[in-house]
């Protein structure tokens, strides 16, 4: 692999080099509100976003990292707050079919 002019290796392909972002005002992605109403900050980032051919590797290091600010792969922080709730405290399992009839008449495993 050849150096780059620093005399270090080149590091491999990162998705933010082929972000959509690359090149706005990084201000539009630090939007004051969080409301994506039709003309605001954060509906125009989210238009920039929804274009982008990393949305989905964005979105995901901005869940994985806690980035509580701004907008990342298309979602407000607030909404990357819900989905870490979701993917953090997961439903209880469903209980198997029969379970209740063995709890009923005092059987167990």
């Amino acid at each position: 692999m050849p150096c780059s002019p620093s005399g270090r290796q080149p590091s491999t392909s990162d998705w933010r080099d082929r972000a959509a972002c690359i090149g706005e005002d990084p201000d539009l992605f630090f939007p004051l509100s969080d409301l994506a109403v039709p003309g605001s900050e954060t509906s125009r980032a989210q238009a920039v976003c929804r274009r982008c051919d990393v949305l989905i590797a964005c979105r995901t290091w901005a869940i994985e990292h806690g980035e509580d600010d701004g907008i990342w792969g298309a979602t407000t922080a607030t909404q990357r707050r819900a989905i870490r709730r979701a993917t953090t405290n997961p439903a209880p399992a469903a209980r198997r079919r029969g379970d209740d009839a063995r709890e009923d008449h005092g059987l167990s495993h």
